[in-house]
């Protein structure tokens, strides 16, 4: 079966937040206090609430019985439902939810920020193909092919399932616009997809299998309490 990807907006008004805070549980709610401003405690109450109304939509459950684990590295899975897989990627306010069923996933959203977007980054994080392939290109491209390069590395890392102890510099994957989002390394079990979700932003989805398929489902309604 093909992922699927959902965009929602986690800068919701207050009776919104209000409306989501009792589906998370007793760890959710104590990681929300921890936020120092009140903008990144409804952020974070926003993305785990509805993250939970869209997995429950696929698992037929209700938000709040969802329990989750986290595997060694720190990714999230549903715990007793080992059979749907997620990933979620947040940035600028806005999330990105990759979902599929007996494989595993990872996504990756960013706003193209020319700031980060720079040759000390990319030094430091991308391998030494990436970057010969980033000197190529025009200098109109190079943000966008730095962004294409972080978000698929970023996919990849989070499919893996092995946070920060997979070094990004230990792969390659395709940078140059237009050319198909690609790992050219340790491809043969991984399809990979990349799309522009909203304006300004750049996303990336890897999947675990061979032409594997992800659908952009597009952007889940602020009231939609189902997906699937």
């Amino acid at each position: 079966m093909p992922a699927d990807a959902w965009l929602f907006d986690v800068d919701l008004p207050a009776e919104d937040v209000f409306a989501l805070y009792p589906l998370l549980d007793r760890e959710e709610r104590t990681r929300a206090m921890q936020f120092r401003f009140a903008r990144d405690r409804d952020r974070f109450i926003a993305r785990r609430g509805r993250l939970r109304h869209l997995l429950g939509s696929y698992l037929g459950e209700a938000a709040q019985d969802i329990v989750f684990r986290h595997n060694d590295h720190g990714k999230p899975l549903i715990l007793g439902d080992e059979g749907l897989q997620f990933s979620l990627s947040h940035s600028h306010g806005v999330a990105l939810c990759a979902v599929a069923w007996d494989c595993a996933v990872g996504c990756d959203l960013e706003w193209q920020d020319a700031d980060l977007a720079s040759r000390e980054t990319a030094d430091r994080l991308f391998s030494a193909r990436e970057r010969v392939d980033l000197d190529r290109l025009a200098p109109g491209q190079w943000i966008e092919g730095f962004y294409n390069c972080w978000t698929r590395k970023e996919a990849f890392v989070k499919a893996l399932g092995r946070g920060l102890s997979h070094p990004l510099d230990s792969f390659d994957v395709s940078v140059a616009p237009g050319e198909p989002a690609a790992l050219l390394s340790r491809s043969g079990q991984w399809s990979m997809d990349a799309f522009t979700p909203r304006h300004g932003f750049q996303a990336a989805v890897v999947v675990e299998g061979v032409d594997q398929a992800v659908r952009f489902r597009g952007v889940i309604p602020r009231q939609s309490r189902s997906a699937a």
